[in-house]
């Protein structure tokens, strides 16, 4: 089974994480919330979901995880402004591990540089940054990207966005 990095911060879209995250681990993957410190709890941007942080981004390198995860809201906004997450992110990409981004997440793939012809979707108001980076974008609620990048555009795609996440680490 897999070892899935999630990236996250205070301010994520709570169902972006909580319901992806229990799809996972319900299949049998471990999910592993990183960010600045370990031990130290962030909450959702509706106050709804706290996760406690696994793993401080000093801590582990990303070779040890098999998928990245990365929840929307205004979380990877935040998290691509410290190179360190961004670095880590970039990693994924260039090494085709699978990589999932939902919503804003792909804000912190646009900042890494990774996505300049490839397809995938995301939340509407980033749709130009997408563009602008190179991105084909599709507006359907999932898209998964040579077998390596699922994206999704709101909460209402998570099942969607679920399913394939899923089926990729299969």
């Amino acid at each position: 089974m897999a070892k899935v990095a999630t990236l996250i911060t205070n301010m994520f879209e709570d169902s972006e994480y909580a319901k992806p995250a229990q799809a996972l681990n319900e299949a049998g993957h471990e999910v592993f919330a990183i960010e600045e410190e370990a031990g130290k709890q962030v909450t959702g941007k509706n106050g709804e979901v706290n996760v406690t942080i696994d793993y401080g981004i000093d801590d582990v390198k990303p070779e040890e995880f098999d998928a990245l995860f990365i929840p929307g809201g205004f979380s990877p906004d935040i998290l691509r402004a410290d190179d360190r997450f961004v670095q880590f992110a970039k990693y994924f990409m260039d090494a085709k591990k699978p990589v999932f981004a939902i919503c804003h997440g792909p804000q912190l793939l646009i900042t890494a540089k990774t996505l300049n012809g490839r397809d995938a979707t995301g939340y509407k108001s980033i749709q130009v940054d997408l563009e602008n980076a190179g991105v084909k974008f599709h507006d359907e609620e999932v898209f998964v990207c040579q077998n390596q990048l699922v994206t999704s555009r709101t909460p209402d795609d998570i099942p969607a966005f679920n399913r394939e996440i899923v089926k990729l680490l299969a």
